[in-house]
């Protein structure tokens, strides 16, 4: 059988491409003239991207590879199970014609023919018992060896999905930061790549969200960011601070967001109905004003 482990891909150039197109984007922007051209940002954009690609392509070669290396394990032993049934089925045959045999030429011999008889029928039901129980085994170590190959599987998927997570964080992050600056040539870019590497993922299944300000607080969908203590009931949402996650319709990780604070009390105004009202003066009062 094809060992899965022998099926790895070497990730060292990926890695390295990676970095040197990181570097050569850093590279550009730190030396190009300032105000940066459109050109130079798009060329930097592209390093980015294309160095994003090329990190997480190993990953999903490593994938596929491993599930083509369990589908040519499963044929191989299926296959070897077949010949070994053909082989006892044959050894099956072969002890039913000497049984046979015996039982013709000591037809004679009733006493030793039955002891014979007894002696075959007891050597073929352990042969039986003996078949049961290789049967057994082989089924319970094909299950183990299934069961670490599925293991694996899962453990590579948490793993590629990690990394897609870090890289949409670190996207969305840079998407923010291009908003918040308010210069559209930083913003139009930005997005379309970001609208890009969304789509991208959305293709394995791993697909990102955000809560729209000032819809409610939902606790399955959302998270608050720097409060732990109890959400007030009709906590509205003020903005995302990071996108959450659903992979195969599944929930990943809710999207952190930021409540709207309360308004403070505005102070109460005087009216008419809380002015006292003064003392009515009396007859001698007014004439001694008068006076």
């Amino acid at each position: 059988m094809n060992v899965v482990s022998e099926w790895k891909i070497p990730k060292w150039p990926f890695l390295l491409a990676y970095a040197s197109l990181l570097i050569a984007a850093a590279a550009l922007i730190y030396k190009a003239r300032h105000p940066i051209s459109q050109a130079e940002i798009f060329i930097a954009i592209g390093c980015v991207a294309l160095g994003a690609v090329l990190g997480v392509v190993p990953y999903y070669l490593d994938y596929r590879a491993m599930g083509k290396a369990l589908e040519v394990n499963a044929l191989g032993a299926v296959a070897e199970k077949i010949q070994n049934l053909e082989k006892i089925s044959e050894q099956i045959n072969s002890a039913t014609n000497h049984w046979a045999v015996i039982q013709g030429t000591v037809s004679a011999e009733a006493g030793k023919s039955t002891a014979a008889a007894r002696a075959i029928a007891d050597k073929m039901t352990e042969e039986a018992r003996r078949f049961s129980e290789y049967m057994i085994k082989m089924n319970d170590s094909e299950k183990a060896t299934l069961r670490l190959e599925v293991e694996k599987l899962h453990r590579a998927e948490g793993e590629w999905l990690q990394i897609l997570v870090r890289v949409l964080d670190h996207v969305f992050a840079l998407h923010t930061g291009a908003v918040r600056t308010g210069d559209q040539r930083f913003i139009e870019p930005i997005t379309n790549f970001q609208h890009a590497c969304q789509e991208t993922v959305r293709r394995l299944g791993l697909v990102p969200f955000i809560a729209e300000p000032g819809k409610p607080f939902d606790a399955e969908r959302h998270q608050a960011a720097g409060q732990p203590e109890k959400i007030p009931d009709g906590a509205v949402v003020d903005e995302t601070v990071g996108a959450g996650y659903t992979f195969q319709g599944k929930l990943l990780r809710p999207a952190i967001v930021r409540l709207q604070t309360a308004p403070a009390p505005e102070p109460e105004k005087e009216t008419a109905a809380t002015v006292p009202e003064q003392p009515e003066p009396d007859d001698g009062q007014l004439s001694l004003e008068a006076d």
